[in-house]
């Protein structure tokens, strides 16, 4: 710890901890300018990281896919994560990591020099979904999805979905689900799945969606509690007509969507299968914490 400073104010940066006040990078920064980086989000329960191999390697996919060689390896990164969670004073948190291609002349295309990338990492307060908020669920609006063609990249170039977030608080809703060509692609900061027939669906992992953590998670859970799981195309009219829909995301975990366009999901309550993958999900957490999963919330 550095004394007297909350741990949600401290930060890492190029191979130092320190005030996150203190922490500058040059506005030559290619991730300032460009964009030109990729991030990760993990979540912390009591200290300790949930699915962490499974966040590195999206983080090395993201840094392998805009060509920029990994400043650590898996054993650096958890040197990083062990850190910060070492040196925050919120045991339950979001580490946050971040890298750009570094600092250059602007020019679009990439250095001709060797640089150095620029790594960030940072936490976060972190509280678990509320038993009333997965209850109450969360409210979606359809949009389009006008963002760029390469989704499956954690990139930090994120626009496109910061207005899309936006058109759903205009809209007084929690979400956007967006469509492409008529088809399901994400929300804004989220996976979404879709339950038909007792059967989960979930979109293709392909360039236009993120693999969420939660891809593989559920599909474990689905397996565990006997859902049946697809991934493939899913149209809009499939998810207008849903049994469920659920949302999934690190901070998130996974909630039902009650509402859609300001009309019920379902029966306007949470279903079934959500209601299944919901305990798997809890036992995973108390599985993580030796605890068990009704002391957890």
């Amino acid at each position: 710890m550095i004394p007297g400073v909350p741990g949600d104010s401290l930060a890492f940066l190029n191979g130092e901890f320190l005030r996150l006040q203190d922490a500058k990078i040059s506005v030559l920064d290619r991730g300032f300018i460009f964009g030109d980086g990729v991030y990760e989000v993990v979540p912390v329960y009591e200290g300790r990281p949930f699915r962490m191999a499974e966040h590195l390697a999206r983080l090395a996919r993201s840094l392998a896919a805009i060509r920029i060689e990994s400043p650590f390896d898996a054993a650096g990164w958890l040197d990083v994560v062990q850190g910060l969670i070492d040196r925050s004073l919120t045991p339950s948190c979001v580490v946050y990591l971040q890298v750009t291609r570094g600092v250059a002349k602007r020019d679009h295309g990439f250095p001709t020099e060797r640089i150095t990338p620029t790594v960030f990492g940072m936490t976060s307060p972190f509280t678990r979904p509320s038993a009333q908020l997965r209850e109450q669920g969360v409210s979606l609006i359809s949009i389009p999805d006008e963002r760029w063609l390469l989704c499956n990249i954690k990139s930090v170039s994120l626009l496109g979905n910061v207005l899309a977030k936006q058109r759903a608080a205009d809209a007084g809703a929690d979400e956007v689900v967006q469509f492409r060509d008529g088809m399901l692609s994400e929300g804004a900061t989220c996976n979404i799945w879709v339950a038909s027939g007792g059967k989960l669906l979930g979109p293709l992992k392909d360039n236009l969606v993120l693999e969420g953590i939660r891809y593989g998670l559920l599909a474990e859970l689905a397996e565990e509690a006997g859902i049946p799981f697809e991934m493939r195309p899913i149209s809009r009219a499939e998810v207008e007509q849903a049994d469920e829909l659920m949302v999934s995301s690190a901070t998130r975990e996974l909630l039902p969507v009650l509402t859609l366009d300001g009309r019920p999901v379902g029966t306007g309550k949470p279903g079934p299968v959500y209601t299944r993958l919901r305990q798997g999900y809890d036992d995973r957490i108390a599985a993580l914490l030796g605890k068990a999963a009704d002391a957890l919330i």
